[in-house]
């Protein structure tokens, strides 16, 4: 029925009949007149488990998609492509780049058919190709969509960034959908972002679809993809922070954590990792499991199973250990200022989790006039004194503290954690309490308020402090602030502006 020659191999073959064909069998009846250009495209050898999205995302680069049609139990599919012209270039591209899926070389042709007369009313293909059209612009140039994702580089931006994300897991994540090459992790705008580089263009829009606002662990750690203007990346050094899988025999560099190879190895062998159970997009992981994950898997080499204590430094002096309890980043459940350096104190968090994610968020920011600097620490605890020992107030146990954050599993409280910034989210506002109370009481807390707004409800509103330090002071002051009647002001950084 359907045929032309494979112009993914370098030897043309006559097409072959569709029916009774398995798995795109070169065995069948073959034909030697090729079949002209039609918007119709038949792809052959797909694998078992290919969802029509990912067939789709073959297309998508050229063009508006406008029908598809699979055959699961011939590992075949028909793309209809909006025009010609858009299938005209698809093909071309793909006769000098292999397309694959999921790994897996695919081979695509020209159909005999002009266009595919399938059921209008068939819902759920209609529901794919509604969700693939957000990202399709159908006014653009087909010559600019393909050029935007040519590139088989891909920037990703991690929000709702709960547990820590390592070079390594997003490694683990995206090679489902080709050779990973190179990765490049960074921090801009005060949020975790990566480029990472695929060995095709086409395994990076494949990735795109599949993965764009999806969650690493549940409810937290939602991946933002687009694909970046680059198209190779120039790695210096193998460690924690970037990696050339091309080529492991570049430096560390100075200052920086080389990788154990052990930690990489560990992901493809270890057939119990949650991460690898990733059939090519990501399942919803329990707050629990994330944890072990985190904690047990995706640890960097150097601190695989590392305490969730911290050293914090280069404090302002006159702040309390009270202070230091932000419970922004984690449930805060001992601090300890230094007797002999009291710029110094340990905070021990619930787990090293909730460590990783203070320290990533909190080093280098400026509190009450002086740059802080957070590291972990080599202590496993923080030692409470010993009974009958005066210790001048300076360790103080918060382990059982009515208002930890994140004791619950799942809490939407998991979904809020942001960056330090200069707009600031209150809730469980009172009702009698008005927008002037809350500006005298953030402006007394030693700031300059900007900008204020009330939610609807009034139970909330943002406040916008006139420096990031200043927020970071008013959250350290006026958290937990008792607002009357026993009703305690909950604040937290806000991504969003007034």
């Amino acid at each position: 029925m359907d045929g032309i020659s494979d112009v993914a191999v370098g030897v043309k073959r006559g097409s072959e009949e569709l029916n009774g064909a398995s798995n795109g069998s070169d065995s069948k009846k073959l034909r030697v007149e090729e079949a002209p250009p039609s918007r119709v495209i038949h792809i052959r050898k797909l694998p078992n488990e290919a969802s029509e999205a990912e067939v789709i995302a073959l297309g998508l680069p050229f063009g508006k998609v406008t029908n598809i049609l699979t055959l699961k139990g011939k590992n075949q599919a028909f793309l209809e492509m909006g025009t010609e012209e858009a299938a005209i270039t698809m093909v071309n591209y793909y006769t000098t780049v292999t397309p694959h899926i999921r790994n897996v070389p695919v081979f695509i042709q020209y159909s005999n058919h002009k266009e595919l007369k399938t059921d209008a009313s068939n819902q759920r293909t209609q529901a794919v190709l509604q969700a693939v059209s957000a990202v399709q612009s159908p006014s653009s140039d087909v010559q600019e969509i393909l050029a935007a994702a040519s590139s088989p580089v891909l920037r990703i931006i991690i929000d709702n960034m709960f547990y820590p994300v390592t070079l390594d897991v997003l490694q683990q994540i995206f090679s489902k959908f080709g050779t990973v090459m190179k990765i490049i992790t960074f921090t801009k705008n005060n949020q975790f972002q990566a480029l990472l580089q695929f060995s095709d263009p086409v395994n990076a829009q494949q990735a795109k679809l599949a993965l764009d606002g999806q969650n690493i662990y549940n409810s937290c750690c939602t991946l933002r993809i687009d694909f970046s203007k680059l198209v190779n990346l120039n790695v210096k050094y193998n460690n924690d922070k970037s990696r050339d899988y091309t080529r492991p025999e570049l430096p560390a560099g100075d200052g920086q954590p080389s990788l154990d190879p052990t930690v990489a190895a560990a992901f493809s062998k270890d057939s119990n990792s949650l991460l690898g159970k990733i059939p090519g997009a990501l399942n919803p992981l329990s707050a629990a499991a994330a944890a072990a994950a985190a904690a047990g898997r995706v640890a960097l080499a150097g601190q695989a199973g590392s305490s969730g204590v911290l050293l914090v430094s280069n404090l302002n002096e006159e702040v309390s250990n009270t202070h230091m309890n932000t419970r922004v980043y984690g449930d805060v459940q001992r601090v300890k200022i230094l007797y002999n350096k009291k710029d110094s104190a340990l905070i021990q968090m619930s787990d090293s989790n909730q460590a990783q994610l203070a320290m990533s968020h909190l080093n280098g920011q400026k509190m009450y006039g002086k740059i802080i600097r957070v590291t972990l620490s080599k202590h496993q605890t923080v030692a409470l004194p010993r009974d009958g020992l005066d210790d001048q107030g300076l360790t103080k146990d918060y382990a059982n503290s009515p208002l930890h954050r994140f004791k619950k599993p799942g809490s939407k409280n998991f979904q809020n954690i942001f960056p330090p910034s200069a707009t600031l989210h209150l809730s469980n506002i009172p009702q009698d309490v008005t927008e002037d109370d809350l500006r005298l009481l953030f402006s007394n807390a030693g700031g300059t308020v900007k900008a204020f707004k009330f939610f609807q409800d009034r139970k909330m509103a943002l406040i916008q402090m006139s420096t990031v330090e200043e927020a970071i002071q008013a959250l350290i002051d006026l958290h937990n602030y008792n607002m009357g009647g026993n009703q305690h002001l909950r604040v937290s950084f806000s991504k969003s502006t007034i």
